[in-house]
């Protein structure tokens, strides 16, 4: 049995004030003919379809076109919400779509019921289960002692009716210990939302969502499908890819991608601003139809650089100086740096810098759990 394997759509996304709708609607286009080539049994959706939990009607409108497309082709579909995704609305009208083949995970009720397909080696259960928090969990299971987010996804999965002879893929959105991230991720406290991946022991497949970076979880059936577009300049160097799984018969898994090539790129570019409104270079580039984060290395600030960039490279999204000045300053390390700290991580910097001293091991205790509380009171 074969499946694409796709996640954080992110429709209806801005990145650095510039719409993803046209380049989300070709990105999709592109899926939906390596659909046509792989012709697979299904296809599992690992969350955050949307941006937003309130989408807007444009990201709304270009999901039905997706899934109108992939129940013309018949192909079932198996979508669950993300953290980015408000799991009331996405399933709206879910048991209606059950019929035509769109299986979106409902609400988190305590109890999971698998979909169930079939090949020439059997039944294939693929179980649902939207992302969680540890509150979620609680309110079902009171008496279970559910601290840690691992210890929410172990209680949701022990209360399957998992068969552990047959073959099982589980389709969920957390961030599983070992994951690396990129900057268009939302970050946690300090780690607190960490899964460890021995709670998937009882799966065949686990098609992950949440981290951007197409990647495997300690064995190459745990696995990351990545969005399909960059979100973030830290993921300039990333490929992004289709994830295709066959299951053959039980223990046989066999995963490999395909690649997606993106209306527009996004790319960091350096240089003097002489070298980049040079034509013998912009006119034997793509940089001016790709997103861009220029960095120019002129040691004085250039009058209106932005606007003047901006009509050559009309894609121009940021602009930042790494010379003499802004080096001394640190200008060009603090963006990189905070991207990748979560935020315990920089309220401990900001208590540093205020106070000259690091935080105590229980004024940092204290600080964790109160942002847990504060995160798991969000809706």
């Amino acid at each position: 049995m074969k499946f694409l394997h796709l996640a954080d759509l992110h429709l209806g996304k801005r990145v650095n004030g510039f719409s993803m709708l046209e380049d989300q609607a070709y990105i999709l286009q592109q899926i939906l003919a390596i659909l046509d080539d792989e012709q697979p049994d299904g296809v599992l959706i690992a969350g955050d379809v949307y941006d937003k939990p309130v989408p807007p009607t444009e990201a709304v409108e270009l999901l039905d076109g997706f899934l109108t497309e992939l129940c013309a082709r018949g192909v079932p579909v198996l979508l669950i919400s993300g953290n980015h995704d408000s799991p009331e609305r996405l399933a709206f009208g879910g048991r209606v779509m059950d019929s035509c083949g769109v299986h979106i995970a409902p609400v988190y009720g305590g109890a999971v019921a698998p979909v169930v397909l079939r090949d020439e080696f059997g039944p294939v259960s693929v179980w649902l289960l939207p992302f969680l928090k540890p509150v979620h969990v609680r309110r079902w299971f009171p008496d279970a002692e559910i601290e840690s987010y691992t210890d929410a996804v172990a209680e949701a999965i022990a209360h399957m009716d998992i068969d552990p002879a047959a073959r099982n893929v589980l389709v969920t959105h957390q961030f599983v210990t070992g994951g690396a991230r990129s900057g268009s991720e939302e970050l946690s406290v300090g780690g607190t939302d960490n899964v460890d991946s021995r709670v998937f022991a009882p799966f065949d497949y686990v098609a992950l969502g949440h981290l951007h970076g197409a990647q495997q979880i300690d064995r190459p059936t745990i696995r990351y499908a990545g969005s399909p577009l960059k979100y973030s300049f830290s993921e300039a160097s990333q490929h992004k890819s289709v994830t295709v799984v066959t299951l053959g018969e039980k223990g046989a898994v066999d995963v490999r991608t395909l690649p997606l090539t993106p209306l527009r790129d996004l790319r960091e570019i350096r240089g003097s601003y002489d070298e980049l409104t040079a034509r013998s270079f912009y006119e034997h580039t793509t940089y001016r139809s790709d997103y861009l984060h220029l960095i120019l290395t002129d040691e004085q600030d250039v009058y209106d650089a932005v606007g003047r960039l901006r009509a050559i490279y009309p894609y121009l999204m940021t602009l930042d100086y790494d010379n003499a000045r802004t080096r001394a300053a640190g200008a060009m390390a603090v963006p990189a740096a905070m991207e990748q700290r979560t935020p315990l991580e920089l309220f401990e910097a900001l208590y540093l810098q205020q106070n000259n001293r690091p935080m105590s091991d229980e004024q940092r205790a204290f600080a964790a759990q109160l942002m847990e509380e504060i995160q798991e009171a969000q809706p």
